[in-house]
């Protein structure tokens, strides 16, 4: 009696839970509502299969519970039974797949009109390359990566000239046109996911995904990566701006293109040499591994790094200088920080650029 009277009691609470939770999800900002829908059929037929089973088993608890009077009825087979709990079944993995094919087919469905940015992840930050005016993305290389070309830009192609190149910690999209996102990961698998479009998809080292979406909503978002990647995967974040057409093409147009980053050299970047030294730090993504607050992170942070005493994994000390925030750039595991792992990659810089992140360090 007790056991049947909980189970009624977890049913009527967990339906409560559903309806008055302030926990659902988040304002819409894309054409994606059907991916909500699909998820309301699916918490509806999963909520009433749910009910129907609790509360057939506190019937049943109730209405066969133990009387030294009754005996067990044996009954291997009810053949009705078994097809009706088949066509009930049947009817409810339908109701549940059905939807989701139908939004699939129109996910992947790209329109003919959609604008094409491209998203590249590695641990742990984003970047993002535009077509140019020729709306052509030029061919990429991983052999052609290195610190002047962190995109691995084909330096041969004449498309990719015009191709512009954010590095920094936000992207723009024009409001009310259809974009086709495709996604390219340096190093592991990485998932591009931003909660208010209802759009995400895995970022597979050597191949090129895509989605498409169409924003709706002006603001900024936070672009998340949803697959487990690493030591600062929770670190790896961005931001997305929806904003109307003309301010877009305004951001747009203070953008460096392919070919301006070949030509420029960190000397004439505009700025101190320590705006200098943020603009390469935020490029190579060295603010998902090291905060300059004073927080933790995957890295030591850089907030009054310069002058400090650090202890190391072999127990040793050593005095933060220029000569020792070099080599923990360029060979990063000759030295490794105690109480942290021995995760950071080797960073090819040349002098002006690495004489501008070690200003920048000793400015923090």
């Amino acid at each position: 009696m007790v056991l049947a009277i909980i189970l009624v009691l977890l049913v009527i609470g967990s339906v409560l839970f559903h309806f008055l939770s302030p926990w659902y999800l988040t304002p819409i900002a894309s054409n994606w509502g059907f991916i909500d829908d699909t998820l309301t059929i699916t918490f509806i037929v999963c909520g009433f299969v749910f009910v129907v089973i609790n509360l057939f088993l506190a019937y049943c608890v109730y209405r066969f519970r133990y009387s030294k009077d009754r005996r067990a009825e044996y009954e291997p087979e009810n053949k009705r039974l078994e097809w009706w709990l088949t066509a009930f079944t049947t009817v409810g993995v339908v109701a549940m797949l059905a939807p989701g094919l139908f939004v699939w087919a129109k996910y992947v469905d790209v329109p003919e009109e959609a604008s094409l940015v491209e998203a590249v992840g590695k641990q742990w930050s984003w970047s993002y390359r535009y077509p140019g005016e020729d709306g052509i993305l030029g061919t990429v290389d991983v052999r052609h990566i290195d610190a002047k070309n962190p995109f691995g830009m084909n330096p041969d192609d004449p498309n990719g000239q015009d191709d512009v190149l954010v590095s920094g910690s936000e992207f723009h999209l024009p409001l009310g046109d259809p974009v086709k996102v495709l996604l390219r990961s340096k190093d592991v698998l990485h998932d591009f996911y931003v909660p208010q479009i209802r759009a995400k998809m895995d970022l597979v080292p050597g191949m090129i995904t895509y989605f498409w979406f169409t924003p709706t909503l002006a603001g900024t978002y936070d672009v998340l990566c949803a697959e487990l990647c690493g030591s600062g995967h929770y670190n790896m974040r961005s931001r997305m701006v929806l904003e109307d057409e003309a301010d877009f093409r305004a951001w747009l147009a203070t953008q460096p293109t392919f070919a301006d980053t070949q030509t420029v050299q960190v000397a004439t970047v505009s700025g101190s040499p320590e705006e200098q030294g943020r603009q390469i730090a935020e490029s190579q993504g060295c603010m998902g591994c090291h905060s300059i607050d004073g927080s933790p992170g995957v890295g030591p942070t850089w907030k009054e790094l310069a002058g400090r005493t650090e202890e190391l994994a072999d127990g040793s000390a050593v005095i933060v200088d220029d000569a020792y925030l070099v080599e923990s750039i360029v060979a990063p595991n000759a030295t490794i920080v105690a109480g942290y792992p021995p995760i950071m990659p080797a960073y090819q810089l040349d002098d002006a650029q690495l004489a501008a992140l070690i200003a920048y360090l000793n400015s923090l």
